[in-house]
């Protein structure tokens, strides 16, 4: 039922999946939902709300990702990074929490699922200094645009980019954007089967 539900949802959001990247993402849907009982890594409960509200509301920003290497900055267990991880088995996203327990639960799914291009990393993001820069910075999670420029102002490459993935858009939020960085687009994101606002930020450094 649930593999009849991801193909409805990736075919309405017009994203293409392999047979193998479909089942992996539906047993990261069962891993999160097994381990869930005793970590509370999400407080999505139900399977069917997780293949919407973190498989294909993480998947809907792959096709604007630009580059080969991302961090996905206080990922919880995975996202948006796991799903991008999947359906991008060329790009490589480094995934940092500072929560022990979500880090495990990360392994957990690297090992079980075989994804050779995710790097699961327990920090701080003001602590954790990266040998070279990334294409991407992605956050899903932060509580404001400005908090998550400021704490992540040394993850990007010279013409990295920071991806925030943000619900509804709110004014103030937008005007806060700190001096020494651009707003370069902001793109509307359909989620299938998901009837709330989502906006995807591009930022650069100026």
């Amino acid at each position: 039922m649930l593999a009849a539900q991801l193909d409805a949802y990736l075919a309405e959001a017009n994203i293409q999946a392999t047979d193998k990247q479909k089942q992996q993402l539906l047993d990261f849907v069962a891993l999160l939902n097994k381990w869930n009982k005793a970590y509370n890594l999400t407080s999505v409960r139900d399977p069917e709300q997780m293949l919407v509200r973190h498989i294909l509301d993480s998947l809907v920003v792959s096709p604007h990702l630009q580059g080969d290497r991302f961090i996905d900055v206080g990922t919880g267990p995975g996202l948006p990074g796991i799903p991008l991880a999947i359906l991008n088995p060329d790009k490589t996203f480094v995934l940092l929490d500072s929560l022990g327990k979500r880090i495990r639960f990360q392994k957990q799914v690297q090992f079980e699922l075989g994804l050779d291009n995710i790097v699961p990393t327990e920090s701080r993001v003001e602590a954790y200094q990266p040998e070279q820069g990334f294409d991407g910075v992605l956050s899903r999670a932060f509580a404001s645009v400005d908090d998550m420029l400021n704490w992540c102002h040394h993850l990007p490459a010279e013409n990295g980019v920071f991806y925030a993935l943000k619900g509804q858009l709110a004014d103030d939020e937008m005007a806060s954007i700190p001096a020494g960085f651009e707003l370069k687009d902001t793109i509307a994101l359909q989620v299938p089967a998901l009837d709330e606002q989502r906006h995807l930020l591009k930022i650069v450094k100026e």
